[in-house]
């Protein structure tokens, strides 16, 4: 199985407080395997 990489490469935000599960939701600029940064929204 190949690895994979990414980089947060820009923290833009935190768009809710932590759920029932303790996650938070979060928008980032991330950077996956060194490709070219693409926008990532996810808890």
């Amino acid at each position: 199985m190949a690895d994979i990489k990414f980089e947060i490469v820009k923290h833009l935000g935190q768009l809710s407080e932590a759920s029932a599960k303790g996650w938070r939701k979060e928008l980032n600029l991330v950077s996956w395997n060194g490709a070219k940064a693409k926008y990532d929204l996810r808890d």
